[in-house]
């Protein structure tokens, strides 16, 4: 483990390697406990670079075990080597030169996950972002590039699979019991995307023709009998690779493209070049086990990883400050292909929830920082929302302020440019403005600027002139090292409804540049006026949350409920209904805390319950609408001095005020929501599962009784049916016989299923109330519980901290403290599992003032320990920081 060294990595200190690396051999003697790595490596020496400086690679807890130059060993004087680094001295001024370099690793004690590891007598790599350096020495950083050949010696008997990135070059017996397989990859790849992975494991196998008629084997590695489970992936992978060519002209570039699915595995996925290891949780699915949001993130996920072949693989990044340009591209790539598989409008209220549910508090809080940053104590920390969701949505204002064909244009200029390369921002950006002709200079901020922007807004409209005046303000607020803040390019879209509901034409339009129903907000203020309008006409701003901003827009609720009930863009039909809803649970949230009768807009209930009961609205839309804005968001409404358990208790009585009065509504919902025939994970039958489900939910708020929730656990015939009534079951009502005998029920049903498993315990994990954090002790010394495994942790422990407002946030401290422990004592196996749950708490200073300094306490202690990682201390450090 890393131990924090205090050390600031620089943007501006960037410069090339002194080395230009030519060529990569490995060759893997495999063994539990004493692993052989032979790295033999082609230099040459940059033009330029004086001569006398030597050649410096990295490393992390390495032992040299022989290092020879040209074959020849070198002497002892010509070379030091520590844990961390090599450094060879004496080199050749222009000529290449090979070394070759010899270590002794062991993969069964690599609690980190990071290098190479064995977990359940599966051998595996994860070298994203600096994990190669665990297994050579190696100048192990993203700009530099090499072609691989692979050499995989193991034992025949425990290693029949024996897989690494490209094409297969053969195999066959080495010695008595031994076998090899050797594997290259001429596309020259950084060091992070190397991958191995040998063991005994099932595999199905497909093909793909692609565009230009090349036939791609494709194969899913999964543990021996769960080989029918990965079925759906194989589906989503090949939908993936038509979409990438049909929509960006991509086409896969081996002869062989494979995925392994461990389940010890720090990350959802990982892209490695031609070898995709994956968190199983993201590859098995069938109808008895997984859920339609597990079939949903295995489609997105699986899509993901794949499209980093071109936009992270063939053109990478230059260095890791640049992480969003692969990133938040790729994101980008993955939500406008889950869009065409499902529902876009669906899909997009669902990116923004999770947008101003994890990135929103991200950018507010000590955590900050922008999606391409200036400087990083520890790279792995630097894997947030901000670089992923932010970055999605920058690259998505791009397509928005170029329009779709000159995106495309950009796009495709990218990828003819930069083909093979290791690029900056700078130089992304730089195509679409090369494409399209438009200077981006400005919308550049928006990388480097941390925040989350505030737009007021405010509209008049003169009846006389038939002229409608639209204000608008930008202002990003003061963040970590940037107080003050340049204005940015925000593209807003936008529609003028008119009483009719039909969108107003104007005749002209002044006071800024307007595209289309896009306005061009370039300054701090800017009116514009729009004239030839008949009536004062209602404003739909930022449809289809075009930019990732908050607004500041006093609507009537009657303004509102127009939106609702006319909109032609759905988002903002939701997003109406969402600003409807969250005054009512501000205020439900100050009266619990003031002990004062809790109260509701009638009007608003009746908007919900109109939108709910339209037969014209898809399903999965409805079951979105009625899914009120979370305690997290009504917290981050309040602002500040937040008590979790009046959010709760607010939030709670708004939902019983809703089922009451629509009651009719939901059951005549659920009943016409049953999907009838065999499970299917398609978006229409999801949409109306989802839409029931929800519907059940405010049921058991109207009936206040388990006996609906109970007997659609009993008829539940998939996951998501009985997944579902067992949380409402044991939310709604913990105490329950009825949920007692379903707790166990599941137990026993699916005892053995890891994966189906976790969810028992999250949904445990969950039930809100002061004896949460009971729940969860409890839980962690039952004999399924297993520390060591990552998916379990975050299950129960990550679960409770993340999920559970009331439980983890109570007034005495105790889950604040609970969790200090668990962090302190993952850390010394596995930092960066320890760092992930260290970020539930990084709202803390908006909590009320008895939980901010409880949780500041909780704070220190982990900054006070001795022996942090790097990772940990870094992420307390910037949290307790004034």
């Amino acid at each position: 483990m890393r131990t924090d060294t205090g050390q600031i990595v620089h943007l501006a200190d960037y410069r090339p390697t002194d080395f230009v690396l030519e060529r990569v051999d490995l060759t893997f003697e495999l063994d539990p406990t004493n692993t052989k790595v032979d790295a033999r490596l082609i230099f040459h020496r940059r033009e330029g670079v004086d001569a006398s400086l030597p050649l410096v690679l990295d490393g992390d807890e390495l032992k040299l075990s022989g290092l020879l130059f040209d074959q020849k060993e070198v002497p002892a004087s010509q070379y030091d080597a520590t844990p961390d680094s090599l450094t060879v001295r004496d080199l050749p001024a222009e000529a290449p030169f090979e070394l070759t370099i010899t270590t002794y690793i062991n993969p069964e004690a690599n609690t980190q996950l990071m290098g190479l590891y064995r977990t359940n007598g599966v051998y595996c790599t994860q070298c994203e972002a600096e994990g190669f350096r665990r297994i050579t020495y190696f100048p192990d950083r993203p700009d530099v590039l090499a072609p691989y050949t692979i050499t995989i010696i193991g034992d025949k008997a425990a290693n029949p699979v024996m897989l690494s990135n490209g094409n297969f070059l053969g195999g066959a017996g080495y010695d008595e019991g031994r076998s090899f397989a050797a594997w290259f990859d001429p596309h020259p790849k950084p060091a992070y995307l190397f991958a191995l992975v040998a063991g005994d494991l099932g595999v199905i196998e497909d093909t793909f023709e692609t565009m230009s008629g090349n036939e791609v084997t494709l194969k899913i590695y999964v543990e021996h009998g769960k080989e029918p489970r990965a079925a759906y992936a194989m589906d989503a992978l090949k939908r993936s690779m038509k979409w990438d060519e049909d929509h960006f002209g991509r086409e896969y570039d081996l002869n062989i493209f494979q995925i392994v699915a461990v389940s010890d595995f720090n990350m959802g996925a990982m892209e490695n070049k031609g070898l995709n290891v994956f968190n199983d949780k993201y590859v098995l699915a069938d109808p008895d086990t997984a859920t339609d949001q597990d079939y949903a993130n295995i489609e997105r996920i699986i899509a993901h990883e794949y499209f980093h072949n071109w936009t992270g693989n063939r053109i990478t990044c230059r260095d890791w400050f640049q992480l969003c340009l692969k990133e938040g591209l790729t994101v980008y790539r993955d939500q406008e292909f889950s869009s065409d598989m499902r529902s876009r409008a669906v899909k997009r209220i669902a990116d923004v929830r999770h947008l101003k549910s994890d990135q929103f508090p991200e950018d507010s809080g000590p955590l900050a920082h922008p999606p391409r940053p200036d400087s990083y104590r520890e790279i792995n920390n630097f894997y947030t929302m901000t670089i992923y969701e932010k970055g999605a949505e920058i690259t998505g204002m791009v397509a928005t302020l170029l329009g779709r064909d000159d995106f495309r244009k950009g796009m495709d200029l990218y990828f003819e440019r930069h083909d093979g390369q290791a690029v900056t921002v700078e130089d992304y950006v730089k195509c679409f403005e090369d494409a399209s002709g438009r200077d981006l200079s400005q919308f550049f901020r928006w990388y480097v600027q941390a925040g989350t922007p505030l737009v007021s807004v405010s509209g008049a409209y003169d009846g006389v002139t038939g002229t409608f005046s639209l204000s608008l303000e930008q202002t990003t607020p003061a963040t970590p090292g940037q107080p003050n803040k340049e204005p940015l390019h925000i593209p807003l879209s936008f529609a003028l409804i008119l009483d009719n509901g039909q969108v107003a034409q104007p005749k002209s339009v002044t006071g800024g540049e307007v595209t289309g129903d896009v306005l061009h907000l370039t300054e701090r203020s800017q009116t514009f006026s729009f004239s030839g309008i008949s009536s004062r006409p209602v404003l739909s701003l930022n449809r289809s949350f075009s930019a990732p901003i908050n607004l500041a827009f006093d609507q009537s609720p009657e303004d509102l409920i127009h939106i609702a009930r006319h909109d032609s863009d759905l988002f903002s039909r939701w997003q109406a209904l969402n600003d409807l809803a969250l005054p009512n649970l501000t205020q439900a949230a100050r009266d619990a805390r003031d002990g004062k009768d809790v109260g509701c807009d009638p009007a608003f209930v009746a908007a919900l319950l109109e939108c709910a009961g339209d037969a014209s609205l898809e399903p999965a839309f409805r079951a979105q609408a009625l899914n009120l804005p979370s305690e997290a968001d009504i917290a981050r409404a309040l602002g500040g001095n937040n008590d979790p358990d009046a959010i709760h208790a607010g939030r709670k009585a708004i939902h019983e005020m809703i089922a009451k009065t629509g009651e009719e509504v939901f059951v005549r919902l659920y009943d016409e929501m049953k999907t009838e025939g065999a499970y299917s994970p398609e978006a229409e039958d999801a949409g109306k599962r989802s839409l029931r489900s929800a519907a059940l939910s405010y049921l058991t708020y109207a009936e206040n009784s388990p006996q609906r929730a109970a007997e659609a656990f009993g008829a539940a015939n998939n996951m998501t049916d009985l997944a579902q009534s067992l949380t409402l079951l044991a939310h709604r009502f913990p105490d329950a016989s009825e949920t007692t005998a379903a707790l166990a029920s599941f137990l026993t049903r699916f005892d053995g299923n890891p994966l189906v498993i976790d969810k028992w315990f999250s949904i445990q994990a969950t039930i809100p109330g002061i004896d949460a954090l009971e729940r969860v002790t409890a839980l962690m010394g039952n004999a399924r519980y297993n520390a060591g495994n990552p998916n379990r942790v975050r299950s129960l422990v990550g679960t409770f901290a993340f999920g559970n407002p009331t439980g983890f946030n109570r007034a005495d401290g105790e889950g604040y403290g609970f969790l200090a422990d668990q962090i302190l004592a993952i850390d010394p196996k596995n930092p960066q599992l320890a760092v992930r749950l260290l970020t539930s708490m990084r709202s803390w200073r908006s909590l009320e003032p008895v939980r901010a300094e409880q949780a500041r306490l909780a704070l220190s202690k982990i900054a006070n320990a001795s022996g942090l990682s790097t990772d940990v201390s870094d992420i307390v450090g910037r949290m307790l920081k004034d």
